[in-house]
């Protein structure tokens, strides 16, 4: 890809003109066009290798938390199962760090990452993720296949001997990574915009820009949908009608709904920063030290077994699968269960975070899925809007990445009724946990902890 020429100094409005020009010759360049061309093809193998990695995770996950319990006579995993499994798990994940190229990925403590791993580390990579996840880290599988669909798209650019620039590996390593994500989030626009804000296009000066624009549209979305009955107003909007109404937001809902984001991208502050405490004490020892991590999350999960009679499988997962249980019937948690799976389940969530490989998002969703559910009862404060907001909480504190966690928890309800707090609930938490500690970096994979820039901190 050629590139752009140097921009002249402009002022007032020939700037705009001279960007819509360099747009357009982009456009024209042939190398460009040729390069969306094979983003798109190269999507088709990508997104097939994506789907049958997640059916491989899925099915192993099944054979070890239902099929091989029930083959031993328990109707559901018994208390202990996790002990065995998350050593183990642990055990192969340290082997793959400190024996294969690549580590196995990056750590899930410094959060979601673009690009595609190399060739050389896709192996690490596959592996990695197969000794977590199926056998009950607290982690999700967005972040191996981030790494995964990219370094396949690479991968497959360079078996087609394509020429290859700085520029096209990134685009071609980004657009893999997207088509890969598509598979898990079964819609291709949270992929697009989960990649364009990971990988941080404009740096600080487009979060400068976007949070100011972010937060007052979600102020301007409840003047013109209506303040509960304040305004009145009824404005079109592009989402389909649901057959169960969602409730109309209200005062109440709304100063809940920012104090809630506020405690709730502390808590989950605390989480990364002990992940990444986590981290640096595997570093030390990798092989062990996963193990005893290991060890330690799924005691997590024996421990919320033992004091609440459910499923270890509640601690020892994503949390994707349960989230749709919680908001279908809340009521079938009660608030002594709720309490138990947030603490044992953030406490394995920094564990995993910091020794096993996978991705933060779903048990950040789930956790904040179940903050608005045990807050819900509060005076003014619905069950719908406490879900939203906790949800777009937790994920906005986690991931650094309000613009898609925003879109992410709006396209998981289907609607955008609770966009307003939503979009208020997310700024905040990102801005509380922006505003905190950063606590110790995460050392990149492959180098020492010490190795880390002290203000390379806390970015994914």
């Amino acid at each position: 890809m050629t590139e752009p020429s140097p921009r002249p100094a402009a002022s007032g409005g020939a700037t705009q003109p001279e960007e819509a020009d360099r747009l357009r010759g982009m456009l024209r360049d042939p190398s460009y066009l040729k390069t969306l061309v094979f983003c798109a093809l190269i999507g088709i193998p990508v997104s097939f290798a994506a789907f049958w990695f997640l059916v491989a995770l899925h099915e192993l996950e099944h054979l070890m938390w239902a099929d091989l319990p029930q083959a031993l006579g328990w109707n559901t995993p018994p208390w202990w199962w996790p002990l065995p499994l998350l050593p183990v798990a642990g055990i192969g994940v340290g082997l793959v760090v400190t024996h294969l190229p690549g580590a196995g990925g990056h750590i899930p403590a410094s959060g979601l990452h673009a690009g595609g791993a190399p060739a050389r580390a896709l192996p690490g990579v596959v592996l990695a993720a197969v000794a977590s996840l199926p056998l009950g880290a607290t982690l999700g599988p967005e972040a191996p296949l981030i790494a995964f669909g990219g370094g396949l798209a690479i991968l497959f650019r360079d078996l087609a001997r394509a020429p290859a620039t700085p520029a096209t590996t990134a685009l071609l390593g980004a657009a893999g990574a997207a088509a890969a994500l598509s598979a898990i989030f079964g819609n291709p626009l949270i992929a697009a915009v989960l990649l364009m804000e990971v990988a941080g296009i404009g740096g600080p000066q487009l979060f400068a820009v976007m949070l100011p624009a972010l937060l007052s549209s979600g102020v301007g979305s409840l003047v013109f949908t209506g303040f509960g009955r304040w305004t009145g107003l009824s404005t079109g909007g592009l989402s389909l009608k649901l057959g169960e109404p969602f409730p109309r937001l209200d005062a109440g809902d709304v100063v809940w709904s920012v104090l809630m984001a506020v405690a709730i991208g502390a808590a989950v502050h605390l989480v990364m920063v002990t992940g990444r405490r986590v981290a640096a004490f595997v570093a030390t020892r990798t092989v062990v030290h996963t193990a005893v991590c290991g060890l330690a999350a799924g005691a997590c999960a024996a421990v919320y077994a033992l004091v609440t009679d459910r499923s270890p499988v509640d601690v020892a997962s994503s949390g994707q699968a349960m989230m749709a249980g919680l908001a279908a019937d809340p009521h079938a948690w009660g608030v002594g269960a709720l309490i138990a799976v947030m603490l044992c389940k953030g406490a394995a969530y920094a564990l995993c975070l910091g020794s096993l490989r996978g991705g933060p998002v779903f048990p950040s969703l789930f956790l904040g899925a179940a903050a608005g559910v045990l807050l819900a009862p509060l005076p003014g404060l619905g069950l719908v809007p406490g879900l939203a907001a906790g949800m777009a909480a937790a994920a906005a504190s986690a991931l650094r990445l309000p613009v898609s966690s925003v879109v992410l928890v709006a396209l998981m309800l289907g609607s955008a009724a609770m966009s307003p707090v939503v979009i208020l609930a997310a700024v905040v938490a990102f801005v509380t946990a922006e505003l905190l500690p950063p606590g110790r970096a995460v050392a990149p994979v492959g180098k020492p902890a010490g190795a880390v820039p002290a203000d390379a901190a806390d970015r994914a």
